[in-house]
C-alpha cells in the first residue's frame, strides 16, 4: 500500500504542478503511524487540488489563500479568507500600493496623517480617491519659504495686484473672527508665487485635480470638463453639513468640509460671503490671455467651474492644498 501511495503522489506531482509540496512526507494524512486506506482516500481527495499562495496547505482546506484561489478557484458556498495587501489574513485591505504598511482604502495618499502642520497650525486632512487634501482652508501668512504675504494692503494696492503682480492676503471683511471658521482669501498672484502658497509637498490643485476630485464624486468627465454648474449632487457632498461645526448645508460626504468662505472684489473695499465659497486652482485657462479657473461652491447641488478673467485674478478667494503625488 505504501508503494501505491508513493506512485500516486508521483503521480499527483507530474500532472499538477501546484499539487501540495512535501507529498512524501505526509503520507500519513490522519496521523495514525500508519499508511492506510484513509491515507490514500484523503490523497484522492486531493486529486488536481491547488496551492496557489505555496504555503503548503493544499488551497481547499487552507483557512487563508489567495483571493484568486478562494474566489474562483474554490468558489465555496460561503467566502473563504485571504491575505490582504498587508498579509493579514481575513484583513480587508486590497491596497498598499506604495508599500508603506498602511492601507490604502482607509487612508489613502494621507498615509494614516489625520493632520498636517504647517506655519504653526495642524490641518484636519481627507483623503478622497487617490488624493490627498487639506479638510481646512488655508491661512497662512507666509509662503513656504517662509516670506510674509503681504496683508496689511491698502484698498489700492490690493486694487493695483493685477499691475504690480503682488500677491496678497485678508481674513474675510476685515474681521479676525471669521479666521477660525474661514481661513484666509488669496489672490491669484500669491497662489502663483514661485516661493510656493502651500507648504512644501504640497500645491494649490491644478483645474485637472480638481477635476479628479470631482468625478472621484461621481460627476461624469463630460461634466468635469464644461464649465459652469455642472455635475449632480457634488457640490452637496463637498459641503460641510449642518451637524459639522462650522455648519454648512451639504452632506459632507466626501470628507471635504466647504464652507462659504466669501470672496474679495479686486477693488480691496467690498467683500461677498454669504452662501458661497470660492478655491482658486493654479491653472491658466486658454479661453482668454491671463485667465485662471477656480471653483465655487453655493446655493446649488452641483460644482461651478469659471475662468477667472485677468481683472478678477487680484481679487481673494481661498485655497485648499493637495498632496504632491509620489
Amino acid at each position: 500500500m505504501k508503494r501505491v501511495l508513493v506512485m500516486l503522489c508521483a503521480v499527483v506531482l507530474v500532472l499538477n504542478a501546484n499539487a501540495q509540496s512535501g507529498c512524501l512526507n505526509s503520507q500519513d494524512a490522519n496521523g495514525d503511524g500508519l499508511i492506510g486506506v484513509d491515507d490514500l482516500m484523503d490523497l484522492l481527495s486531493h486529486w488536481g487540488d491547488t496551492d496557489f499562495d505555496f504555503d503548503g496547505v493544499y488551497d481547499s482546506v487552507d483557512l487563508c489563500t489567495d483571493e484568486e484561489a478562494c474566489n474562483y478557484v474554490l468558489k465555496p458556498t460561503e467566502p473563504c479568507e485571504y491575505l490582504d495587501a498587508l498579509g493579514v489574513c481575513g484583513g480587508g485591505c486590497p491596497l498598499d500600493l506604495d508599500g508603506d504598511g498602511v492601507c490604502d482604502e482607509v487612508f489613502g495618499d494621507c498615509e494614516g496623517l489625520e493632520s498636517f502642520t504647517f506655519d504653526g497650525y495642524a490641518y484636519d486632512l481627507v483623503a478622497i480617491g487617490d488624493q490627498c487634501w487639506f479638510a481646512e482652508n488655508l491661512r497662512t501668512e507666509h509662503y513656504a519659504n517662509g516670506d510674509a504675504i503681504p496683508g496689511e494692503l491698502s484698498n489700492g494696492e490690493w486694487a493695483n495686484a493685477n499691475e504690480t503682480h503682488l500677491g496678497a492676503q485678508a481674513v474675510y471683511n476685515n474681521d479676525a473672527s471669521n479666521l477660525p471658521d474661514y481661513g484666509r482669501l488669496y489672490n491669484w498672484y500669491a497662489v502663483d508665487d514661485s516661493r510656493g502658497l502651500c507648504p512644501t509637498g504640497w500645491h494649490v490643485p491644478t483645474d485637472g485635480e480638481w477635476m479628479t476630485l470631482e468625478m472621484e464624486l461621481g460627476m461624469s468627465e463630460s461634466d468635469a470638463n464644461s464649465g459652469g454648474w455642472r455635475g449632480t449632487d457634488q457640490g452637496t457632498q463637498m459641503k460641510s453639513s449642518p451637524s459639522d461645526d462650522p455648519s454648512w448645508d451639504g452632506t459632507n460626504t466626501s470628507g471635504f468640509s466647504g464652507l462659504a468662505g466669501g470672496y474679495r472684489y479686486i477693488n480691496g473695499v467690498s467683500y461677498h460671503g454669504g452662501n458661497y465659497g470660492y478655491y482658486w486652482s493654479s491653472s491658466l485657462s486658454s479661453y482668454c490671455a491671463g485667465c485662471s479657473w477656480y471653483r465655487r461652491l453655493g446655493v446649488y447641488s452641483s460644482v461651478d467651474r469659471q475662468n477667472g478673467f485677468s481683472y478678477y485674478m487680484g481679487s481673494g478667494m481661498s485655497v485648499r492644498c493637495l498632496k504632491d503625488s509620489d
